[in-house]
């Protein structure tokens, strides 16, 4: 019998080495799935899963329900008569939607009719391009009308060149209807041209579909106004940031209680992602990131009495809560990730404290998979911080080898770095090739109170800089490390870092990748169409002087016043279409690292933004990233 026993065990532990890894290819195979909503029967939750194909160079879409207290998935054709359509005013009465106008004359066509084959643009203010697109004079405009069929819509923006839908991410979120079909209430950034680019004052309006007259609902809030949503008794919930041009401040919960308006996380040290009134009113869900992960919190609503707002965690664990399906009883339904596992949607009993998964489309691709670990680690920083690094190690890790490693710099700057799945920069594909990978939640990500969010700002070269050599330096301790193969890779403000640790990193990396990258912050800040965000973070425009923060940006803080020190190869990645970080940093950069004589690569998709998004490009994009490490590492 112990024979028998310890056969089995054999047997077990060559299967689970002899498991396949992850790799490019069955990455971009995965099921992804969105969630639509809990059907009107409260049966079911009804998703999404899109699924690339590399031949089609194209991604495919099914629907599905499922029931909400688990079991086996239903395809389905049609969807509009499962979910309630949110569009529809609650007396059923009329229909919001949005539609693109044309109002501006901006091609050369518009102001010479008979050059119609001129491709020639004209404009008198910034805002002439927006992420991946060039502004046409085009606007998204908020309509309603009646359900009947041959109804006629009404344009509750006029002539206005302002946005709602906001470019280049909103959708119809946007816009909501009051519970009494009487208004329409809508997010926009109303200012154009040059002031739009410099601003981040989106306000909450309210149009009346009776009067026709529009209200702004939060004229004095300088900063950021979105998500508006009805709470059930009623009263009028937004998320609100207070600084204008500073687009990761702190993120709010505010709700206008009998004309108060009331912030329910103000006195809370963290920032809301989105949020979801519960279904007595008495508690509002959010989600925030929190100590390298994203969780579910619940704050209190006491309206007028004297109780104190209470702001309580209520989901812990090393993965992310992203989504806020619905509820039913006393679950959530929500979706969930990690760094090894894609989305999938769950349920969470608020009462019990327990998660059922629900959906189950890459189970079994993942049971087949030897997967990645992650630890959390604590380093001390050069300024007596703790800060947490991510160590994710490959599968089938032993520590009595000698693995490479890549420090990973995460873009934004100040974005989160939690357990998401990315479908590029994805650690677990990175572990699965032979490379530790470490991941710091370095200064300027939130998740760590607001002041650690805040550091980072005009201060790019700075702190952040001792963080990341501080990360890798402590887990190089490590004897399964091989501090000889050092690589540092990153993306956007990711891709900044590279090149700004290129300059400074005394021979600790063997190799960099860098995508779409800041490489010379005085030309990023003349050609980025998002200015408010270089204003806030640079400190102000290169012409001034006098400006010591701005000037420290562009001459301490700027890579390339560090080139003459570059001496390590480097693989450079631009997308044709970012206009957020445009193509002349990327340029620039290579040309810098070629007429250096340092061996460097250009990787160039000329259709791409800042994001790499077509399945054929994705493939290329995984093939030369591992080409190249396997080159130079």
């Amino acid at each position: 019998m112990k024979k028998l026993f310890f056969i089995t065990l054999t047997m077990m532990s060559l299967n689970a080495i002899s498991q396949n890894v992850m790799t490019p290819e069955l990455l971009w195979k995965l099921g992804r799935v969105t969630p639509l909503g809990i059907s009107k029967d409260a049966k079911n939750v009804v998703y999404k899963v899109t699924t690339p194909s590399v031949e089609e160079n194209k991604s495919n879409s099914k629907f599905y329900i499922i029931p909400i207290d688990g079991g086996v998935p239903t395809e389905v054709s049609e969807i509009k008569d499962l979910l309630t359509d949110k569009n529809i005013s609650p007396d059923g009465n009329y229909l919001v939607y949005n539609e693109e106008v044309k109002l501006n004359k901006v091609l050369g066509k518009d102001f010479y009719p008979k050059m119609d084959k001129s491709e020639a643009q004209i404009y008198d203010g910034l805002d002439y391009r927006h992420w991946d697109t060039w502004n046409e004079g085009k606007y998204n405009h908020v309509f309603y009308k009646e359900t009947t069929p041959d109804a006629v819509g009404t344009d509750i923006m006029g002539n206005e060149n302002f946005d709602s839908p906001q470019k280049p991410f909103g959708g119809d979120e946007d816009y909501i209807w009051s519970p009494d079909s009487k208004n329409i209430i809508y997010v926009s950034k109303k200012k154009a041209g040059t002031q739009y680019a410099i601003s981040t004052d989106t306000n909450i309006y309210e149009y009346n579909l009776e009067t026709g007259k529009t209200t702004n609902k939060t004229e004095e809030n300088p900063g950021y106004d979105t998500a508006p949503q009805f709470s059930p008794a009623g009263y009028l919930t937004w998320l609100q940031m207070k600084r204008d041009g500073y687009e990761a401040d702190k993120n709010d919960i505010i709700v206008n209680f009998k004309g108060l308006k009331m912030n329910l996380t103000a006195s809370w040290d963290g920032t809301v992602d989105s949020f979801l009134w519960s279904k007595d009113g008495k508690k509002v869900y959010f989600l925030a990131p929190i100590n390298g992960t994203k969780q579910l919190f619940e704050v209190n609503f006491p309206g007028l009495t004297k109780i104190a707002y209470n702001v309580n965690q209520i989901t812990d664990g090393d993965f992310d809560v992203n989504d806020m399906v619905g509820f039913s009883g006393n679950s959530l339904i929500v979706t969930r990730t990690d760094m090894n596992h894609a989305s999938e949607i769950f349920s969470f009993d608020l009462k019990e404290k327990t998660w059922k998964q629900l959906s189950n489309v890459n189970t079994e691709v993942y049971n087949s998979l030897a997967l990645s670990k992650t630890e959390r680690r604590y380093v001390t920083t050069t300024d007596g911080k703790k800060m947490l690094v991510w160590v994710i190690l490959p599968p089938n890790f032993d520590k009595t080898k000698k693995y490479p490693t890549l420090l990973y710099c995460q873009g934004g700057p100040q974005s989160a770095l939690t357990q998401s799945y990315s479908f590029r920069w994805n650690f677990q594909l990175m572990a699965a090739n032979g490379y530790i990978v470490v991941a710091p939640n370095r200064r300027g990500m939130p998740g760590h109170g607001v002041e650690w969010n805040e550091q980072i700002s005009k201060d790019w070269g700075g702190q952040v800089m001792d963080d990341y050599l501080s990360a890798i330096d402590d887990v190089t301790k490590e004897k399964y490390v091989d501090k000889s193969r050092l690589g540092c890779v990153g993306a956007s403000y990711g891709g900044y870092s590279v090149f700004y640790l290129a300059g400074i990193h005394n021979n600790r990396f063997k190799t960099f990748i860098a995508h779409d990258g800041v490489f010379n912050t005085q030309s990023m800040f003349g050609t980025t169409e998002e200015v408010f965000f270089n204003n806030w973070d640079f400190g102000g425009p290169y012409w001034e002087k006098d400006n010591a923060a701005a000037q420290k940006t562009y001459t301490t803080f700027n890579p390339i016043n560090l080139v003459d020190k570059w001496n390590t190869p480097i693989l450079i990645i631009q997308g044709g279409k970012d206009f957020r970080v445009a193509i002349g940093q990327s340029q620039e950069a290579f040309q810098a690292a070629q007429l250096r004589g340092i061996k460097s690569r250009f990787l160039y998709f000329p259709e791409e933004n800042h994001w790499v998004l077509q399945p054929q490009n994705a493939q290329v994009w995984q093939g030369e990233f591992y080409k190249w490490l396997k080159e130079t590492l």
